[in-house]
Protein backbone atom coordinates (compact mmCIF):
# COMPACT_ATOMS: atom_id res chain seq x y z
CA UNK A 1 0.00 0.00 0.00
CA UNK A 2 2.75 2.61 0.91
CA UNK A 3 4.43 2.24 -2.70
CA UNK A 4 1.08 2.43 -4.60
CA UNK A 5 -0.61 5.31 -2.23
CA UNK A 6 2.47 7.50 -2.56
CA UNK A 7 1.78 6.53 -6.52
CA UNK A 8 -1.15 8.83 -6.53
CA UNK A 9 0.33 11.26 -4.63
CA UNK A 10 2.53 11.68 -7.37
CA UNK A 11 0.59 11.27 -10.00
CA UNK A 12 -2.18 13.60 -8.12
CA UNK A 13 1.17 16.42 -7.78
CA UNK A 14 2.24 15.85 -11.87
CA UNK A 15 -1.59 16.73 -12.69
CA UNK A 16 -1.42 20.06 -10.57
CA UNK A 17 2.16 20.95 -12.17
CA UNK A 18 0.81 20.60 -15.64
CA UNK A 19 -2.28 22.33 -15.10
CA UNK A 20 -0.48 25.18 -12.70
CA UNK A 21 2.54 25.25 -15.86
CA UNK A 22 -0.21 25.81 -18.53
CA UNK A 23 -2.02 28.61 -16.01
CA UNK A 24 -5.22 26.81 -15.76
CA UNK A 25 -5.44 26.36 -12.10
CA UNK A 26 -8.54 27.48 -10.84
CA UNK A 27 -8.54 29.76 -7.13
CA UNK A 28 -11.57 30.10 -4.52
CA UNK A 29 -11.20 33.45 -3.24
CA UNK A 30 -13.89 33.50 -0.27
CA UNK A 31 -15.87 36.84 -0.54
CA UNK A 32 -16.74 38.04 3.33
CA UNK A 33 -20.20 38.86 4.23
CA UNK A 34 -22.02 40.04 7.38
CA UNK A 35 -22.40 37.06 9.85
CA UNK A 36 -26.32 37.54 11.03
CA UNK A 37 -26.85 34.26 13.29
CA UNK A 38 -30.35 35.04 14.30
CA UNK A 39 -31.44 34.21 17.91
CA UNK A 40 -33.33 31.61 18.78
CA UNK A 41 -35.32 31.90 22.22
CA UNK A 42 -37.93 28.77 21.06
CA UNK A 43 -37.48 27.62 24.90
CA UNK A 44 -36.14 27.51 28.38
CA UNK A 45 -34.83 23.99 28.44
CA UNK A 46 -31.98 24.44 26.11
CA UNK A 47 -28.68 22.84 26.78
CA UNK A 48 -25.55 25.09 25.89
CA UNK A 49 -23.69 24.10 22.58
CA UNK A 50 -20.09 23.24 23.68
CA UNK A 51 -18.93 24.63 20.23
CA UNK A 52 -20.40 28.05 19.78
CA UNK A 53 -22.86 30.34 22.03
CA UNK A 54 -24.48 30.87 18.25
CA UNK A 55 -26.36 27.48 18.01
CA UNK A 56 -28.86 26.45 19.98
CA UNK A 57 -28.80 22.61 20.58
CA UNK A 58 -31.73 20.40 22.47
CA UNK A 59 -31.75 17.19 24.49
CA UNK A 60 -34.53 15.87 22.91
CA UNK A 61 -37.22 16.28 20.70
CA UNK A 62 -39.29 19.48 20.63
CA UNK A 63 -42.92 20.46 18.99
CA UNK A 64 -41.45 21.29 15.56
CA UNK A 65 -39.62 18.66 15.15
CA UNK A 66 -42.69 16.40 13.80
CA UNK A 67 -43.02 19.40 10.86
CA UNK A 68 -40.74 16.80 9.23
CA UNK A 69 -42.97 13.81 8.87
CA UNK A 70 -46.35 15.03 9.16
CA UNK A 71 -47.90 16.80 5.86
CA UNK A 72 -51.63 17.56 5.44
CA UNK A 73 -53.10 17.31 1.86
CA UNK A 74 -56.48 17.90 0.31
CA UNK A 75 -59.07 14.92 0.53
CA UNK A 76 -59.10 15.27 -3.36
CA UNK A 77 -55.79 15.02 -3.36
CA UNK A 78 -55.74 11.93 -1.28
CA UNK A 79 -58.69 10.62 -3.08
CA UNK A 80 -56.30 11.32 -6.86
CA UNK A 81 -53.59 9.51 -4.88
CA UNK A 82 -55.53 6.49 -3.66
CA UNK A 83 -57.12 5.34 -6.89
CA UNK A 84 -54.28 6.25 -9.10
CA UNK A 85 -55.54 8.90 -10.86
CA UNK A 86 -53.05 11.49 -12.77
CA UNK A 87 -52.96 14.88 -11.41
CA UNK A 88 -50.77 18.01 -12.75
CA UNK A 89 -50.55 19.09 -9.02
CA UNK A 90 -53.52 21.89 -9.76
CA UNK A 91 -55.97 19.47 -7.38
CA UNK A 92 -54.61 21.64 -4.64
CA UNK A 93 -54.89 25.44 -5.93
CA UNK A 94 -58.59 25.32 -3.76
CA UNK A 95 -56.64 24.97 -0.37
CA UNK A 96 -53.96 27.39 -1.36
CA UNK A 97 -56.41 29.93 -1.70
CA UNK A 98 -58.65 29.15 1.61
CA UNK A 99 -55.25 29.92 3.24
CA UNK A 100 -55.64 33.16 1.74
CA UNK A 101 -59.21 33.69 3.25
CA UNK A 102 -58.96 33.71 7.34
CA UNK A 103 -63.19 33.41 6.91
CA UNK A 104 -62.32 29.94 5.18
CA UNK A 105 -59.15 28.78 7.37
CA UNK A 106 -61.64 26.52 9.46
CA UNK A 107 -63.25 24.64 6.46
CA UNK A 108 -59.89 24.49 4.87
CA UNK A 109 -58.73 22.31 8.12
CA UNK A 110 -61.84 20.14 8.01
CA UNK A 111 -60.78 19.24 4.32
CA UNK A 112 -57.26 17.99 5.07
CA UNK A 113 -55.99 14.85 5.62
CA UNK A 114 -52.74 14.62 8.01
CA UNK A 115 -50.45 11.61 6.33
CA UNK A 116 -47.14 10.63 8.04
CA UNK A 117 -44.32 10.60 5.91
CA UNK A 118 -41.81 7.22 5.24
CA UNK A 119 -40.78 8.18 1.77
CA UNK A 120 -38.33 11.22 3.16
CA UNK A 121 -34.86 11.61 3.29
CA UNK A 122 -34.47 13.89 6.30
CA UNK A 123 -33.68 11.15 8.19
CA UNK A 124 -32.95 13.22 11.56
CA UNK A 125 -35.62 15.40 11.42
CA UNK A 126 -33.03 18.54 10.81
CA UNK A 127 -35.28 20.14 8.37
CA UNK A 128 -37.44 21.63 10.73
CA UNK A 129 -34.68 22.83 13.17
CA UNK A 130 -35.12 26.06 14.31
CA UNK A 131 -31.08 26.83 13.95
CA UNK A 132 -31.91 26.26 10.16
CA UNK A 133 -34.08 29.29 10.06
CA UNK A 134 -31.52 31.92 9.88
CA UNK A 135 -32.25 35.65 8.31
CA UNK A 136 -29.33 35.87 5.76
CA UNK A 137 -29.68 37.96 2.14
CA UNK A 138 -29.69 35.34 -1.18
CA UNK A 139 -25.57 36.25 -1.52
CA UNK A 140 -23.92 36.78 -4.95
CA UNK A 141 -25.25 34.29 -6.91
CA UNK A 142 -22.55 33.13 -9.36
CA UNK A 143 -20.12 30.38 -9.72
CA UNK A 144 -17.92 29.72 -7.07
CA UNK A 145 -14.56 30.62 -9.48
CA UNK A 146 -15.93 34.13 -9.65
CA UNK A 147 -18.10 35.86 -7.11
CA UNK A 148 -20.19 33.05 -5.05
CA UNK A 149 -17.81 31.78 -2.93
CA UNK A 150 -18.33 33.54 0.21
CA UNK A 151 -17.28 33.21 4.48
CA UNK A 152 -20.50 31.08 4.56
CA UNK A 153 -19.84 28.34 2.23
CA UNK A 154 -16.35 28.32 3.76
CA UNK A 155 -17.39 27.79 7.45
CA UNK A 156 -19.40 24.88 5.88
CA UNK A 157 -16.60 23.42 3.98
CA UNK A 158 -14.48 23.44 6.62
CA UNK A 159 -17.28 21.57 8.97
CA UNK A 160 -17.32 19.14 6.66
CA UNK A 161 -13.97 18.27 6.36
CA UNK A 162 -13.27 18.48 10.41
CA UNK A 163 -16.78 15.78 10.19
CA UNK A 164 -14.91 13.74 7.88
CA UNK A 165 -11.41 13.96 9.50
CA UNK A 166 -10.10 15.30 5.78
CA UNK A 167 -7.73 17.84 5.49
CA UNK A 168 -10.33 19.92 3.13
CA UNK A 169 -13.77 19.82 1.62
CA UNK A 170 -15.35 21.51 -1.57
CA UNK A 171 -18.79 22.26 -1.87
CA UNK A 172 -21.03 21.74 -4.61
CA UNK A 173 -24.47 22.63 -6.00
CA UNK A 174 -25.56 18.93 -5.68
CA UNK A 175 -24.85 15.44 -4.31
CA UNK A 176 -25.11 14.66 -7.94
CA UNK A 177 -22.76 17.45 -9.25
CA UNK A 178 -20.29 16.67 -6.68
CA UNK A 179 -19.81 12.42 -8.11
CA UNK A 180 -19.76 13.76 -11.55
CA UNK A 181 -16.93 16.60 -10.96
CA UNK A 182 -14.80 14.21 -9.19
CA UNK A 183 -15.49 11.36 -11.45
CA UNK A 184 -14.68 13.89 -14.43
CA UNK A 185 -11.52 15.39 -12.29
CA UNK A 186 -9.99 11.97 -11.77
CA UNK A 187 -10.10 10.78 -15.40
CA UNK A 188 -8.22 13.72 -16.07
CA UNK A 189 -5.15 12.17 -14.41
CA UNK A 190 -3.94 10.33 -16.70
CA UNK A 191 -4.74 13.25 -19.88
CA UNK A 192 -2.76 15.54 -17.68
CA UNK A 193 0.55 12.98 -17.45
CA UNK A 194 0.53 12.17 -20.63
CA UNK A 195 0.29 15.56 -22.04
CA UNK A 196 -2.71 14.26 -24.78
CA UNK A 197 -4.57 11.18 -25.00
CA UNK A 198 -3.35 9.06 -22.47
CA UNK A 199 -2.26 5.36 -23.93
CA UNK A 200 -4.10 1.96 -23.18
CA UNK A 201 -2.70 1.38 -19.84
CA UNK A 202 -2.10 5.09 -18.54
CA UNK A 203 -5.98 5.29 -18.35
CA UNK A 204 -7.62 5.47 -15.14
CA UNK A 205 -9.31 2.06 -14.25
CA UNK A 206 -12.37 2.91 -11.82
CA UNK A 207 -13.83 -0.05 -10.06
CA UNK A 208 -17.75 0.33 -9.76
CA UNK A 209 -20.07 -1.61 -7.43
CA UNK A 210 -22.87 -3.00 -9.82
CA UNK A 211 -25.46 -0.92 -7.16
CA UNK A 212 -23.86 2.54 -7.33
CA UNK A 213 -25.91 5.45 -7.25
CA UNK A 214 -26.80 6.85 -11.03
CA UNK A 215 -24.49 10.03 -10.63
CA UNK A 216 -21.73 8.25 -10.40
CA UNK A 217 -22.60 5.65 -12.83
CA UNK A 218 -23.25 8.55 -15.15
CA UNK A 219 -19.66 10.86 -13.99
CA UNK A 220 -17.75 7.74 -14.87
CA UNK A 221 -19.43 7.20 -18.09
CA UNK A 222 -18.48 10.62 -19.32
CA UNK A 223 -14.91 10.41 -18.19
CA UNK A 224 -15.06 7.12 -20.52
CA UNK A 225 -16.50 8.66 -23.07
CA UNK A 226 -13.54 11.25 -22.80
CA UNK A 227 -11.19 8.64 -23.58
CA UNK A 228 -9.65 9.22 -20.10
CA UNK A 229 -10.86 6.17 -17.88
CA UNK A 230 -11.92 2.83 -18.42
CA UNK A 231 -15.08 1.05 -16.14
CA UNK A 232 -15.47 -2.23 -13.95
CA UNK A 233 -18.08 -3.14 -13.06
CA UNK A 234 -18.24 -6.00 -9.85
CA UNK A 235 -20.64 -7.85 -7.90
CA UNK A 236 -22.81 -5.88 -5.54
CA UNK A 237 -20.98 -6.28 -2.48
CA UNK A 238 -19.08 -8.72 -3.88
CA UNK A 239 -14.90 -8.48 -2.75
CA UNK A 240 -14.02 -12.02 -4.15
CA UNK A 241 -15.13 -10.66 -7.80
CA UNK A 242 -13.78 -7.06 -6.75
CA UNK A 243 -10.49 -8.67 -6.07
CA UNK A 244 -9.82 -10.98 -9.36
CA UNK A 245 -10.35 -7.74 -11.19
CA UNK A 246 -7.77 -5.97 -9.51
CA UNK A 247 -5.93 -8.77 -9.51
CA UNK A 248 -5.95 -9.41 -13.35
CA UNK A 249 -5.94 -5.21 -14.16
CA UNK A 250 -2.85 -4.23 -16.16
CA UNK A 251 -3.67 -0.49 -15.12
CA UNK A 252 -1.64 1.22 -12.28
CA UNK A 253 -4.23 3.98 -11.56
CA UNK A 254 -7.18 2.36 -10.07
CA UNK A 255 -10.02 3.90 -8.16
CA UNK A 256 -12.88 2.05 -6.16
CA UNK A 257 -15.88 3.75 -5.67
CA UNK A 258 -18.69 2.52 -3.62
CA UNK A 259 -21.97 3.87 -2.56
CA UNK A 260 -22.33 3.66 1.42
CA UNK A 261 -25.43 2.24 2.13
CA UNK A 262 -29.10 2.29 0.46
CA UNK A 263 -30.74 -0.73 2.18
CA UNK A 264 -27.04 -2.22 3.25
CA UNK A 265 -23.61 -1.18 4.21
CA UNK A 266 -20.37 -1.42 1.85
CA UNK A 267 -18.56 -3.97 3.12
CA UNK A 268 -16.13 -1.36 4.46
CA UNK A 269 -13.37 -3.33 6.30
CA UNK A 270 -12.96 -5.61 3.68
CA UNK A 271 -12.32 -2.50 1.50
CA UNK A 272 -10.16 -1.54 3.49
CA UNK A 273 -8.15 -4.67 4.10
CA UNK A 274 -7.85 -4.88 -0.54
CA UNK A 275 -6.86 -1.12 -0.57
CA UNK A 276 -3.67 -2.15 1.41
CA UNK A 277 -2.97 -5.46 -1.02
CA UNK A 278 -3.98 -3.40 -4.52
CA UNK A 279 -2.74 0.17 -3.69
CA UNK A 280 -5.82 1.96 -5.29
CA UNK A 281 -7.30 4.95 -4.64
CA UNK A 282 -10.69 4.39 -2.23
CA UNK A 283 -13.43 7.09 -2.88
CA UNK A 284 -17.04 6.47 -1.05
CA UNK A 285 -20.52 7.87 -1.69
CA UNK A 286 -21.65 8.29 1.86
CA UNK A 287 -24.70 10.43 1.19
CA UNK A 288 -26.93 7.83 3.42
CA UNK A 289 -25.10 7.48 6.71
CA UNK A 290 -23.54 10.74 7.11
CA UNK A 291 -25.38 12.19 10.37
CA UNK A 292 -27.08 8.68 11.22
CA UNK A 293 -23.61 6.48 11.38
CA UNK A 294 -20.95 6.88 13.84
CA UNK A 295 -20.47 8.32 17.45
CA UNK A 296 -20.20 12.01 16.18
CA UNK A 297 -22.05 11.48 12.59
CA UNK A 298 -18.86 10.40 10.90
CA UNK A 299 -20.42 8.12 8.64
CA UNK A 300 -20.01 4.29 6.95
CA UNK A 301 -16.09 4.85 7.84
CA UNK A 302 -16.48 6.37 11.31
CA UNK A 303 -18.80 3.43 12.04
CA UNK A 304 -16.33 0.54 10.90
CA UNK A 305 -13.66 2.35 12.34
CA UNK A 306 -11.71 3.36 8.70
CA UNK A 307 -11.47 6.87 8.36
CA UNK A 308 -7.95 7.19 7.49
CA UNK A 309 -8.29 4.25 4.85
CA UNK A 310 -11.00 6.34 2.87
CA UNK A 311 -9.50 8.76 0.45
CA UNK A 312 -12.16 10.60 -0.73
CA UNK A 313 -16.02 11.25 1.00
CA UNK A 314 -18.65 12.45 -1.53
CA UNK A 315 -21.69 13.42 0.23
CA UNK A 316 -24.81 15.57 0.17
CA UNK A 317 -26.99 17.59 2.78
CA UNK A 318 -29.88 16.86 1.21
CA UNK A 319 -30.53 14.01 3.28
CA UNK A 320 -29.91 13.58 6.83
CA UNK A 321 -28.97 17.08 6.94
CA UNK A 322 -31.94 18.38 5.85
CA UNK A 323 -30.90 20.75 3.76
CA UNK A 324 -29.35 20.99 0.29
CA UNK A 325 -25.77 20.49 -1.49
CA UNK A 326 -23.04 18.47 -2.07
CA UNK A 327 -19.79 17.82 -1.09
CA UNK A 328 -16.73 16.04 -1.39
CA UNK A 329 -14.25 15.79 1.80
CA UNK A 330 -10.36 14.75 0.52
CA UNK A 331 -6.86 16.41 0.61
CA UNK A 332 -6.50 20.07 -0.43
CA UNK A 333 -4.35 18.81 -3.72
CA UNK A 334 -7.68 17.29 -4.56
CA UNK A 335 -9.54 20.01 -4.30
CA UNK A 336 -7.28 21.93 -6.39
CA UNK A 337 -7.67 19.39 -8.79
CA UNK A 338 -11.38 19.26 -8.44
CA UNK A 339 -12.18 22.91 -9.07
CA UNK A 340 -10.32 23.23 -11.71
CA UNK A 341 -10.78 20.01 -13.86
CA UNK A 342 -14.82 19.26 -11.87
CA UNK A 343 -17.11 20.62 -15.06
CA UNK A 344 -20.47 20.16 -12.72
CA UNK A 345 -18.86 22.38 -10.08
CA UNK A 346 -17.06 24.68 -12.52
CA UNK A 347 -20.22 26.06 -14.42
CA UNK A 348 -22.71 25.72 -11.61
CA UNK A 349 -24.04 28.39 -9.79
CA UNK A 350 -22.93 27.98 -5.97
CA UNK A 351 -24.98 27.10 -3.12
CA UNK A 352 -27.57 30.55 -2.14
CA UNK A 353 -25.74 32.08 1.49
CA UNK A 354 -28.82 31.04 3.49
CA UNK A 355 -28.58 27.59 2.53
CA UNK A 356 -25.01 27.51 3.17
CA UNK A 357 -25.24 28.81 6.53
CA UNK A 358 -28.09 26.77 7.41
CA UNK A 359 -27.00 23.48 6.06
CA UNK A 360 -23.68 24.69 8.80
CA UNK A 361 -25.80 25.22 11.41
CA UNK A 362 -27.13 21.47 10.53
CA UNK A 363 -23.73 20.15 10.80
CA UNK A 364 -22.77 21.64 14.55
CA UNK A 365 -26.37 20.64 15.43
CA UNK A 366 -26.32 17.18 14.16
CA UNK A 367 -23.02 16.62 15.87
CA UNK A 368 -24.45 18.19 19.33
CA UNK A 369 -27.60 16.52 19.44
CA UNK A 370 -26.64 12.63 19.49
CA UNK A 371 -30.50 12.28 20.38
CA UNK A 372 -31.08 11.82 17.19
CA UNK A 373 -28.71 9.31 15.90
CA UNK A 374 -29.62 7.14 18.92
CA UNK A 375 -33.81 7.75 18.57
CA UNK A 376 -33.50 6.84 14.27
CA UNK A 377 -31.57 3.44 15.42
CA UNK A 378 -34.36 2.61 17.93
CA UNK A 379 -36.38 3.41 15.20
CA UNK A 380 -34.98 0.55 13.43
CA UNK A 381 -35.10 -1.96 16.23
CA UNK A 382 -38.74 -1.26 16.31
CA UNK A 383 -39.34 -1.79 12.82
CA UNK A 384 -37.90 -5.49 13.46
CA UNK A 385 -39.89 -6.10 16.52
CA UNK A 386 -43.12 -5.12 14.56
CA UNK A 387 -42.14 -6.80 11.14
CA UNK A 388 -39.46 -9.52 12.02
CA UNK A 389 -37.52 -8.49 9.02
CA UNK A 390 -33.86 -8.08 9.84
CA UNK A 391 -32.75 -5.17 8.93
CA UNK A 392 -29.61 -3.53 8.76
CA UNK A 393 -30.38 0.63 8.61
CA UNK A 394 -32.76 3.13 8.37
CA UNK A 395 -33.23 2.50 5.11
CA UNK A 396 -36.00 -0.47 4.48
CA UNK A 397 -36.18 -2.59 1.09
CA UNK A 398 -39.19 -4.41 0.97
CA UNK A 399 -39.40 -7.03 -1.61
CA UNK A 400 -42.86 -8.10 -2.16
CA UNK A 401 -42.08 -10.90 -4.47
CA UNK A 402 -45.15 -10.09 -7.56
CA UNK A 403 -45.85 -7.36 -9.15
CA UNK A 404 -49.62 -6.86 -8.38
CA UNK A 405 -48.58 -6.80 -4.55
CA UNK A 406 -46.04 -4.05 -5.20
CA UNK A 407 -48.83 -2.24 -6.72
CA UNK A 408 -51.04 -2.49 -4.03
CA UNK A 409 -48.41 -2.07 -1.42
CA UNK A 410 -47.31 1.43 -3.83
CA UNK A 411 -44.23 0.89 -1.64
CA UNK A 412 -40.76 -1.05 -1.87
CA UNK A 413 -38.31 1.28 0.49
CA UNK A 414 -39.32 2.96 3.45
CA UNK A 415 -37.05 5.32 5.42
CA UNK A 416 -37.42 5.70 8.90
CA UNK A 417 -36.49 9.50 10.29
CA UNK A 418 -35.64 9.95 14.13
CA UNK A 419 -38.60 11.69 14.72
CA UNK A 420 -41.01 9.14 13.31
CA UNK A 421 -42.70 7.55 17.02
CA UNK A 422 -43.40 3.97 17.80
CA UNK A 423 -47.16 4.65 17.07
CA UNK A 424 -46.48 5.46 13.54
CA UNK A 425 -44.37 2.68 12.97
CA UNK A 426 -47.41 0.63 13.87
CA UNK A 427 -49.67 2.27 11.81
CA UNK A 428 -47.62 1.93 8.82
CA UNK A 429 -46.68 -2.21 9.48
CA UNK A 430 -50.61 -2.68 10.27
CA UNK A 431 -51.50 -0.73 6.53
CA UNK A 432 -48.67 -2.81 4.89
CA UNK A 433 -49.59 -5.92 6.62
CA UNK A 434 -52.97 -5.54 5.25
CA UNK A 435 -51.08 -6.28 1.13
CA UNK A 436 -47.94 -8.00 1.85
CA UNK A 437 -46.71 -10.85 3.96
CA UNK A 438 -43.97 -9.91 6.51
CA UNK A 439 -42.46 -13.31 6.74
CA UNK A 440 -41.49 -13.65 2.83
CA UNK A 441 -40.46 -10.18 3.37
CA UNK A 442 -37.76 -11.34 5.80
CA UNK A 443 -37.06 -14.17 3.92
CA UNK A 444 -36.07 -12.45 0.86
CA UNK A 445 -34.42 -9.52 2.51
CA UNK A 446 -31.62 -12.16 4.20
CA UNK A 447 -31.36 -14.01 0.99
CA UNK A 448 -31.63 -10.82 -1.61
CA UNK A 449 -29.89 -8.31 0.55
CA UNK A 450 -32.08 -5.84 -1.41
CA UNK A 451 -30.64 -2.53 -2.58
CA UNK A 452 -32.82 0.20 -4.58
Amino acid sequence: MEVNGCLWDTWLEEALSKLESLKVLRSLRPIQLPREIARQSTCNETSPSSLSQEFQVFDGPREWDRASVEVNISESTFQKWLHDVPSSGDDNDGMCENIKADDKAEASKRQLRKLIIFSGNDYLGLSSHPMAAQAHGMGPRGSALICGYTNYHRLLESSLADLKRKEDCLLCPTGFSANMAFMTAVGNIGLLIAGGKPSKDDRVAIFSDALNHASIIDGIRLAEKQGNAVAFVYRHCDMSHLDALLSNCPMKKRVVVTDSMDGDFAPMTELAKLRKKHGFLFVIDDAHATFVCGKSGGGAAEKFNCESDVDICIGTLSKAAGCHGGFIACSKKWKLLIQSRGRSFIFSTSTPVPVAAAAHAAVIVAKEESWRRNAIWKRVQDFHALTGINVESHIISLIVGREDKALQASRLRVTLSAVHTNDDLRKLTNALAQCVNFQEIGVLSRNCCPKL
